[in-house]
């Protein structure tokens, strides 16, 4: 099998438009978490969220490319600009059938969906639909977008298993290439979920944090006064290339891609396993896939995002699948960033990658006093992010219906 590395990253989110940006305020710990102003939520039981603020499609995209294309497109579209840039490749000297794209989405167009029926409600349910409404509504309409604005002509779809769809794309993306059915593919995952229908769903699942008076600190993994997750919106893109095309060229290699995993808990529509079943089993997976054992692994980007149950079955699988390994950290940068749902994956992947080349493992913020049920023995790094070489990291995501995907990340 070939070797498959990654030769550009690029993200839009809260925490930063660019992967520099976006990095600093990882390592520093600044939360962008604040009151919605995409909708009047004065009426919602969560009124706050890491959105993107400021935002203006027009500075990177043309009018055409807005008028047809959802928020969560925009984003993957500018955040795969970044991408394939800092990757450097050429599309002009390739075949572009050697060049693919497999993207992630948990919602897709969902905002589109809920403006049009709104149209549909006030004109008294006249049937006048926006000839655009169901392309810029489907969930593979990123991955079908970005494939167009760049002529690339392999391999296209996209993948949908909730919060674990980004790392279900990048796994799929690393089979694609290392088995010779591609060059390079552009992964990742993108959502643009706080919107009403979005915010008040969440809310009747009793899954989103309700601490409006102190947003920056609602985000809170593994602490005992955890209360549910920060809903937050962006997409993160990674450029997977076969490893000796990328030498030959020149390219720059952030990382290899060691392995990868998925697995269903098979237990619940919404809940994770509670003893972490399909997640011990998935890192055990991904381990063997890459050739590596236990104490290999340098840091653990959780998916904890700060629900009551989902902390503790992701924190005893962990303990599972790592007990004994001391040099072993663990963070929950969903603390900082929010959860980009479909897109936390990508993002996370991104953070990961960062902590290999930097040497950073950056902090889980907000956490003071550890919940009694975590098991003992976790290095979770918590306040402030620390120094520590780190040549491989795993990267954990968790969706609704029992979706578990699991990357590893190396250094080269």
């Amino acid at each position: 099998m070939k070797r498959v590395v990654v030769t550009g990253m690029g993200v839009v989110s809260a925490s930063g438009n660019d992967v520099a940006s976006f990095w600093n305020n990882i390592i520093e710990g600044n939360s962008p978490a604040k009151a919605i102003t995409h909708f009047n939520a004065e009426k919602f039981k969560t009124r706050f969220a890491t959105q993107i603020v400021d935002f203006n499609a027009a500075q990177y995209l043309d009018r055409h490319e807005i008028k047809r294309s959802d928020l969560y497109t925009q984003y993957a579209l500018i955040a795969a600009k970044q991408a394939i840039e800092d990757s450097g490749f050429d599309i002009n000297t390739m075949s572009p059938f050697d060049v693919g794209v497999i993207f992630g989405s948990a919602h897709g167009g969902m905002e589109t969906f809920e403006q049009q029926y709104k149209e549909y409600a006030a004109s008294g349910f006249e049937p006048h639909f926006n000839p655009f409404f169901i392309p810029k509504a489907l969930v593979n309409m990123a991955a079908g977008i970005i494939s167009i604005k760049f002529g690339l002509m392999g391999v296209n779809f996209s993948t949908a298993s909730a919060c674990a769809s980004a790392n279900t794309a990048i796994m799929d993306a690393f089979n694609y290439i290392r088995f010779g059915k591609a060059k390079i593919i552009i992964t990742g995952g993108s959502d643009a979920p706080i919107s009403e229908a979005s915010i008040g769903g969440y809310n009747s699942l009793k899954a989103l944090s309700t601490r409006n008076n102190d947003p920056k600190k609602a985000s809170r993994p593994f602490d005992i006064e955890r209360d549910g997750f920060v809903m937050g919106e962006g997409a993160g893109v990674l450029v997977l290339e076969e490893y000796e095309h990328a030498k030959a060229r020149g390219a720059h290699i952030y990382a290899e891609v060691g392995g990868a995993a998925m697995t269903s808990d098979a237990y619940h529509i919404t809940a994770t396993h509670p003893e972490g079943k399909g997640a011990i089993h998935g890192m055990k997976l991904a381990l063997e896939d890459a050739g590596l054992n236990a104490t290999d692994i340098d840091y653990v980007n959780a998916h904890a995002t700060s629900t009551p149950v989902g902390d503790i079955s992701e924190s005893k699988a962990i303990k599972a699948v790592f007990d004994g390994h001391n040099g072993l950290h663990i963070s929950a940068t969903k603390s900082v960033t929010g959860h980009l749902l479909g897109a936390a994956g990508a993002i996370e992947a991104i953070i990961s990658i960062k902590a290999i080349n930097d040497g950073i493992i950056p902090a889980t913020i907000n956490t003071t006093t550890i919940d009694p049920e975590i098991p003992q023995g976790l290095n979770i790094v918590i306040k402030e992010s620390i120094n520590k070489k780190v040549n491989a990291a795993l990267s954990n995501t968790f969706g609704f219906g029992g979706h578990n995907g699991i990357v590893i990340f190396k250094n080269i």
